[in-house]
């Protein structure tokens, strides 16, 4: 039901913004009569009156157009009546081509009046599942102040394969942003198995090593029942997973195979490479803590954390080069998290022209000052 409801909303909507445009396809029918009956029979305007039913299939639905092809048929017939009867080949011919013209113009409408409700449909489900999917982060976890945003490149899925997450701890809040390989629709049950075993185990407060050994062989294992998984080599996800604890002015990382975060401290930006990167999670199984070790990095009061995902990097401008995120982000002046994501999206679409070819996830993490006991 409310799918249906927003389906007909959005119809009625379209309808009413289509009826004052209306009069433009009377008031050519109107025009065109009123200026064939004034001018001498030899000159035929009647012809004009297809731009009336095709004017109406761009502004209004299948029985609107309908309507207006049967006014200019009648508008037809009045103007061979007037101009010598309805028995001359030549107005024979106009009434037939218009008739037909007027009817491929009603199932044309028609059918594109139902390509509109499945891609309706098809935006609305995907909206759903990104919801579903990527849980709005609520604005403030513990010390913490989060800002998220997800754009996919294919615009009508509305969503693809890059994926973030945050779970909060007894001590801490643990953090994953994620790139399935690939972009669209095909990767979102990598997203969603990777998610689901995320937030299943992340609440736990499991060491770091062992929470990414964990993603690890569930997404291996997820994968490997696909006809196109690990075996064939092809299916992997790149991961960064951080523990960010409330009462120690670090933060813990393992990188699978990610962009490396970038810190934003007192007008400086760090670069969190890890010395020893892991595998992106997907490609083996089996494994355990002991195949992971995690790196901590200075993370202070008022330092803001970026994390991104590899559509950021890779956006190209129009002579071929890649966006210097670390380069641009420095000279702002952006000093909480929502709006250097925000900076962050503008500047990203301008660099590229005003669209991305690939999906782009971003979080920006702001540690608060600690509150006085």
């Amino acid at each position: 039901m409310p799918l249906q409801r927003r389906r007909s909303g959005s119809g009625r909507r379209r309808r009413r913004a289509g009826r004052p445009l209306v009069a433009v396809p009377l008031g050519l029918i109107a025009l065109v009569v009123v200026v064939d009956l004034l001018t001498p029979p030899d000159i035929h305007l009647g012809p004009l009156l297809v731009a009336a039913p095709a004017i109406t299939a761009a502004i209004g639905g299948p029985a609107l157009t309908g309507v207006i092809g049967a006014l200019a048929v009648t508008a037809q017939i009045v103007i061979g009546i007037f101009h010598g009867g309805l028995t001359t080949p030549n107005h024979q011919a106009q009434i037939v081509a218009l008739l037909l013209i007027s009817v491929f113009l009603v199932v044309f409408r028609h059918a594109r009046a139902q390509h509109e409700q499945q891609l309706s449909q098809a935006r609305w489900v995907a909206e759903v599942a990104q919801r579903v999917l990527l849980r709005p982060i609520p604005p403030r976890l513990g010390p913490l102040r989060i800002a998220a945003l997800y754009i996919a490149a294919e615009a009508e899925a509305r969503m693809g394969g890059d994926l973030y997450a945050a779970a909060r701890t007894e001590h801490g809040t643990r953090v994953m942003i994620g790139d399935v390989r690939g972009k669209g629709l095909p990767t979102i049950g990598d997203a969603a198995s990777l998610l689901g075993a995320f937030r299943a185990a992340a609440h736990r407060n499991p060491p770091l090593p062992r929470l990414v050994a964990h993603l690890q062989n569930a997404t291996y294992w997820d994968m490997a029942e696909l006809p196109e998984g690990p075996a064939t080599g092809e299916g992997f996800i790149t991961a960064a997973v951080l523990d960010i604890p409330d009462h120690q002015p670090v933060l813990r990382l393992i990188n699978c195979g990610h962009p490396p975060p970038l810190v934003l401290s007192r007008g400086e930006v760090t670069t969190l490479t890890v010395a020893d990167p892991a595998l992106p999670l997907g490609l083996t199984g089996g494994l355990t803590e002991e195949d992971y070790a995690s790196e901590s990095f200075p993370y202070r009061p008022g330092d803001i954390l970026l994390l991104y995902t590899d559509g950021v990097i890779e956006t190209r401008d129009s002579g071929g080069r890649f966006y210097p995120l670390a380069d641009r982000v420095a000279g702002w002046q952006e000093t909480d998290p929502d709006g250097l994501v925000q900076h962050l999206h503008r500047d990203l679409l301008a660099y590229a022209g005003g669209s991305l070819d690939d999906d782009v996830a971003v979080m920006a993490i702001e540690r608060l000052p600690r509150e006085p006991a």
